[in-house]
């Protein structure tokens, strides 16, 4: 196993909102200022990708 540290893990990451991640949620819904509701429906709709969830967010 190498001890090489990568930043690929984290990018993915980042990329993401994990609906189950209470954290990760409430950051998503006060950077969009809506409710953590707003936020698990947005990424039921159109997947976990930040990207995609925050335009659904933003056109609400």
């Amino acid at each position: 196993m190498s001890n090489e540290k990568t930043s690929r893990g984290r990018a993915q990451d980042r990329r993401l909102v994990a609906s189950g991640q209470d954290h990760e949620v409430a950051y998503e819904a006060r950077k969009m200022d809506v409710s953590r509701d707003e936020v698990r429906d947005a990424v039921k709709s159109e997947g976990n990708s930040r990207a995609k969830v925050e335009r659904k967010l933003d056109d609400r």
